[in-house]
């Protein structure tokens, strides 16, 4: 892989626009991730999910190569349609389009070029990788006082005619004093078998609102890696809500940092798998200054030889008095060769706070089944009334009624 991963390295340096400063870190990047490699289950934090192995067994040689100066054609029949709204898409990990037409010109600053910089004090090989091979990052500022007026939908899409690919992208939100964004992340892969790495990085300053919908429905055989960096100052709130149902192997990751008062962050996610998938949750909220609250809900519904962990912490520094943390974790298995896995963890140094974790796996409950079947519902009814039910708390916390409506209609829920 060495001696690969340095001339596809050299190539896509030779067709992007880079500064000579930023090749040299990204160099540096480059470097360590060829010390540390993929991550394996020897790390604590892929104990349960094995990417390495998983990577050499389905793609196999994987090619880091992109050609950033190549236009790639935006599929616009993969729009959202009944929802009116801001648009980015990247096209094989290249920023093809940003539309904000819906939206006051000068209360959103874009900079499409914005200089390289790795803020993550993190020893995450994957988001070194990403650091040597994206191309730009893309720097979205949310001014003052402004609310978005429509959400903005992140568009992540591959073509047909790439396969075996490492595709990287990255992107930057900074959500000034009493401003607030509504993101969706869209997910539409027509190619297969690529590994692909997404970095997010939220800067909300005081008063600052975030929801952040990750939607990944639609079957693909590619293998995915997504992490979310979040620093929140006094009185802001991040809400975000992942539905992990359609990639081959997908791990959402979040680190989530409390540093003003009165912040809080609420994660809800939902795993519907089946047919092999595997899939994994890993967050890290940590509450560093008195007065914060957290709140982590995750369910599980897994088919058929499926695979889905969740590792949730909750750090609460000497300083965070008066923290309130809540995690939990449930899990419905349809079937003897599904698998649930889950590490709820507590890390606390402070001695007035309020902390809970717990988490929960098991079958359909036959009794309920039963009793709907004496209802007049027929086996196969009552199985999906029963799920229907368990997920839709979790759906439920979405605070967004139109988007609640949205993704409500993507999983096929009925209420």
């Amino acid at each position: 892989m060495t001696e690969q991963i340095k001339i596809d390295f050299e190539k896509t340096i030779k067709s992007s626009d880079l500064a000579e400063n930023d090749v040299k870190l990204k160099k540096q990047y480059l470097n360590s991730f060829i010390v540390n490699g993929f991550p394996s289950k020897k790390l604590e934090n892929w104990k349960f999910l094995d990417i390495n192995q998983i990577i050499q067994k389905d793609i196999g040689e994987l090619s880091y190569f992109n050609d950033y100066s190549v236009l790639n054609k935006v599929d616009v029949s993969v729009f959202v349609k009944d929802l009116e709204h801001n648009k980015i898409v990247f096209v094989n990990g290249k920023l093809e389009k940003i539309d904000f037409s819906n939206e006051e010109e000068d209360k959103i600053e874009i900079d499409e070029n914005s200089k390289f910089e790795n803020k993550l004090e993190n020893n995450n090989s994957l988001i070194d990788l990403n650091s040597a091979f994206t191309n730009k990052i893309c720097k979205i500022i949310i001014k003052r006082n402004y609310s978005l007026k429509k959400p903005l939908i992140v568009y992540h899409l591959t073509n047909n005619e790439i396969k075996s690919k490492n595709i990287n992208s990255r992107l930057y939100f900074q959500l000034e004093e009493n401003s607030s964004l509504k993101l969706i992340d869209f997910f539409n892969h027509n190619s297969e078998k690529n590994f692909i790495n997404i970095v997010y990085d939220f800067d909300l300053k005081k008063n600052a609102i975030l929801k952040n919908y990750k939607i990944d429905k639609l079957q693909n055989k590619n293998i995915k890696y997504s992490f979310n960096n979040i620093n929140q100052d006094e009185n802001s709130i991040s809400e975000t809500f992942l539905l992990s149902s359609g990639s081959s192997f997908l791990k959402n990751e979040i680190n989530c940092n409390l540093n003003g008062k009165y912040s809080s962050a609420f994660v809800n996610g939902v795993f519907l798998l089946r047919d092999n998938q595997q899939h994994e949750i890993r967050t890290s909220i940590n509450h560093l200054v008195e007065n914060t609250k957290s709140y982590q809900l995750i369910k599980s519904v897994l088919g058929k030889e499926s695979k889905a962990a969740y590792q949730g912490k909750i750090f609460v520094n000497q300083k965070a008095q008066k923290t309130d943390g809540y995690q939990l974790s449930k899990a419905i298995l349809l079937d003897e060769t599904s698998e649930f896995n889950a590490k709820p963890e507590l890390e606390i140094y402070a001695d007035d706070v309020k902390c809970s974790h717990g988490s929960t796996s098991g079958s359909l409950d036959e009794n309920s089944i039963f009793y709907l079947m004496s209802r007049g519902l027929n086996y196969q009814q009552s199985k999906e009334l029963l799920i229907n039910g368990f997920i839709l708390e979790v759906i439920e916390n979405i605070t967004d009624q139109e988007i609640k409506d949205l993704i409500k209609n993507m999983i096929g829920l009925k209420e």
